[in-house]
C-alpha cells in the first residue's frame, strides 16, 4: 500500500513558475494534461489533491499537475482562474475543458472521457464547430426562457448570476438554467454563437435578450414582464370545484355527521377530508398544503 501511494504521489507534478508550466505543456503535448489550480489555505483543494493522486494511479497515461494559483498569477490570469479548486484539461498544448469547484465525480468522469477520446486535433475541419453550433441552438431552445449562468439558481457562483436569479424570481418568471462551469465548450462557444462575451445570458424562445444590465433596464421600463414567460400561479395549477351548502340543507347537516366535522368551510381531496380553515392555514405555513392539493400525500 505504501509503495502504491508513493507511486500515485510521484505521478502528480507540482509546477512553480509560468516558464515551467509552458515547458510542461510542450513536453506533455501528446497526452492528456490535467492541471489543478489550488491554494494551501483551502481544505477542499487538499481533498481534491487526494482525488487527483488516486486518478493518477488509475490513469498512468494521463499527466496530472498541481499549480498554486496565487503563486503563479500570470498563468491564473491567462486562464481566468477566479476560484479554487479549478481544473483545466489540455491536449496538444490547447485547453479543451474546464471544471470549477470540488466535484470529485465530475472530475473522474471528465478524466475518463478525455483519456479515452484519443488525440485532440485542432485541424479537425469545420465539423466540430458545426456540431457545437447545433448543440448551442438546442440548448438555447431547451426551454421558453433559458438562463446561462455561473452555478445554479440555488447556488449561484457569481454576484451577477445571483442578481439575475433574484430578478427573475421576483417577477415570477418561469425559467430553466445551464451552469456554464459544467461545460467549457459551451462556456466559450456561446460567447461566439451570440456575440456576447460575458455571463449570465438570458434567452427567450432561443433569442438572446441580454445580460444583467439589459435585464435591469427591462425591469425598470416594465418590459420584462411582457417578454419573459410567467410561472403559473397556484390557483391556475390546482383545479377545484365548490358546493354551496346554503343551497341544500340536507347536505349541509348531513356532511357534518358524515365527516364528523361540525363547521364550514370543509376541504376535501380525493374524497378525504383535509379540514377547515385553521387546518388549511397550518398546512400552508408548514409547506404541506401544495403536496396535499396535488394529491401527493
Amino acid at each position: 500500500m505504501a509503495a502504491g501511494a508513493a507511486e500515485a504521489a510521484a505521478a502528480v507534478v507540482e509546477v512553480g513558475s509560468a516558464g515551467q508550466f509552458e515547458e510542461l505543456l510542450r513536453l506533455r503535448a501528446k497526452s492528456l494534461l490535467v492541471v489543478h489550480f489550488w491554494a494551501p489555505w483551502a481544505p477542499q483543494c487538499a481533498q481534491m489533491n487526494d482525488v487527483m493522486a488516486e486518478l493518477a494511479r488509475e490513469h498512468p497515461q494521463v499527466s496530472f499537475v498541481k499549480l498554486e494559483a496565487e503563486a503563479v498569477p500570470e498563468v491564473s490570469e491567462k486562464y481566468e482562474i477566479s476560484s479554487v479548486p479549478t481544473f483545466l484539461f489540455f491536449k496538444n498544448s490547447q485547453k479543451i475543458d474546464r471544471l470549477d469547484g470540488a466535484h470529485a465525480p465530475e472530475l473522474t468522469k471528465k478524466v475518463q472521457r478525455h483519456a479515452s477520446s484519443g488525440s485532440f486535433s485542432p485541424s479537425g475541419g469545420e465539423h466540430p464547430k458545426e456540431d457545437l453550433s447545433l448543440r448551442l441552438k438546442k440548448l438555447t431552445h431547451a426551454a421558453p426562457c433559458m438562463l446561462f449562468m455561473k452555478g445554479t439558481p440555488q447556488e449561484p457562483r457569481c454576484g451577477f448570476s445571483k442578481q439575475m436569479v433574484e430578478i427573475l424570481n421576483k417577477h415570477n418568471i418561469q425559467f430553466s438554467s445551464f451552469d456554464i462551469f459544467s461545460d467549457e465548450e459551451v462556456r466559450q462557444g456561446l460567447k461566439t454563437y451570440s456575440n456576447w462575451p460575458t455571463y449570465p445570458q438570458l434567452y427567450v424562445s432561443g433569442e438572446l435578450i441580454g445580460g444583467l444590465d439589459i435585464i435591469k433596464e427591462l425591469e425598470a421600463s416594465k418590459e420584462l414582464d411582457t417578454i419573459c414567460p410567467k410561472a403559473p400561479k397556484l390557483e391556475d395549477r390546482i383545479e377545484y370545484e365548490t358546493f354551496d351548502i346554503l343551497e341544500d340543507e340536507e347536505v349541509r347537516q348531513g356532511l357534518k355527521a358524515y365527516s364528523n366535522w361540525p363547521t364550514y368551510p370543509q376541504l376535501y381531496v380525493k374524497g378525504e377530508l383535509v379540514g377547515g380553515l385553521d387546518i388549511v392555514k397550518e398546512l400552508k405555513e408548514n409547506g404541506e398544503l401544495l403536496p396535499i392539493l396535488k394529491g401527493e400525500n
